[in-house]
């Protein structure tokens, strides 16, 4: 099931929703207002590393073989 983020028009609140079909248009509703002036809104994905170097491809083939 994918989760979207929303942005409220009318009172710029942002929220998560659900959606259970890719192809089902739902009407969303803010939960703050209650305004169906809604808009997804650019989320990204967050990532975090331990290390301070990028890795390379390399570090991603099997290692050993022969």
């Amino acid at each position: 099931m994918p989760l979207y983020e929303y942005r409220c028009a009318e009172c710029d609140a942002t929220f998560e929703k659900f959606m259970r079909s890719f192809s089902k248009n739902e009407e969303i509703e803010c939960p703050e207002c209650a305004s169906r002036d809604v808009g997804k809104a650019f989320s990204s994905f967050a990532t975090s590393s331990t290390s301070k170097s990028t890795p390379s491809a390399a570090s991603c083939a099997p290692s050993g073989g022969g």
